[in-house]
């Protein structure tokens, strides 16, 4: 083999290295979840590069390829106070993803420290302008206002758009756990008695309509009685019970105020003062004097 026909050979395999290393700096890969970047020189050349295999000039061009999966960043627990001052801790979570690669990569350095860093401060911030109450009872409330805290600096800056965001801990001092145990205590307490006055209440009503019920039959207040000699009788205990009929209470009572309005009667029933005892007996006749 002639010296001519080694130097084509040789010519031949160098360009073919040359071509196969000029493919493999020129082709790069952009997976289904990412956006690719290209700068040229330093400056942007066109907008983001769809998934799939794309080529680049050599060495001029640099593709950087920005993820547009959701990522999560949770937010170390941040000291605070609430509006009616008190004291507490409170940590979240942050869902966010990209939604502009070009202005995630010119216009901010690291996304991902800067969403955090927002975070905090925006924790700290709604969970200043929010009473425990609130943050307790209505934590919904609270996730919107710290998703829209956080949102409205980076979406149209920074291209990123937060999704979600969750309060996930409140810690609170062991003092007030034991002021807010002793106020659900009480708070119960004083449902209780409440609950226990509206049913005196309804059993007082009920036994106005019954006795007024009874007041119409007299001969119910008597049943009523004999009910209850046979309720305190299946006891199997030793009380007594005298049934007295109430009508004839009345009547004694009846008979001393007829006898009292008599004119010239005492308040005790006896003769008037300086008066002879009247000594006729039921024939006509005097009673013998003693």
């Amino acid at each position: 083999m002639s010296s001519a026909t080694i130097g084509v050979i040789v010519a031949v395999v160098l360009v073919a290295v040359l071509v196969l290393a000029a493919l493999g700096l020129s082709l790069r890969m952009v997976q289904q979840y990412q956006r690719g970047i290209v700068f040229r020189f330093g400056r942007v050349v066109g907008g983001a590069r769809e998934p799939g295999l794309r080529l680049i000039v050599p060495i001029a061009d640099r593709m950087a390829k920005v993820s547009l999966q959701t990522t999560v960043i949770s937010v170390p627990a941040q000291g605070a106070i609430t509006r009616d001052n008190v004291t507490l801790t409170v940590d979240a979570v942050v869902y966010f993803r990209v939604v502009d690669p070009l202005k995630s990569l010119v216009n901010v350095r690291d996304y991902n420290a800067a969403v955090l860093q927002v975070a905090q401060t925006a924790l700290r911030s709604v969970i200043g302008r929010t009473d425990l109450d609130t943050l307790l009872s209505d934590r919904e409330r609270v996730n919107t206002e710290l998703k829209a805290a956080i949102d409205a600096p980076t979406e149209q800056p920074w291209g990123v758009l937060i999704e979600r965001v969750e309060v996930k801990d409140v810690s609170l001092p062991d003092s007030m756990k034991r002021s807010m145990s002793r106020q659900a205590e009480a708070e119960r307490e004083r449902r209780a008695r409440v609950i226990a006055a509206d049913g005196e209440f309804q059993a007082s009503r009920r036994l106005a309509d019954a006795g007024r019920a009874m007041a119409e039959t007299p001969g119910a207040f008597q049943l009523r009685l004999l009910q209850t000699v046979v309720d305190v009788a299946a006891e199997k205990n030793s009380t007594l019970v005298m049934p007295f009929p109430v009508e004839l209470l009345r009547f004694f009572d009846q008979f001393t105020k007829a006898y009292s309005d008599r004119p010239g009667a005492t308040p005790n029933g006896g003769p008037p003062d300086g008066a002879a005892p009247d000594l006729t007996r039921a024939d006509g006749r005097s009673a013998p004097a003693r």
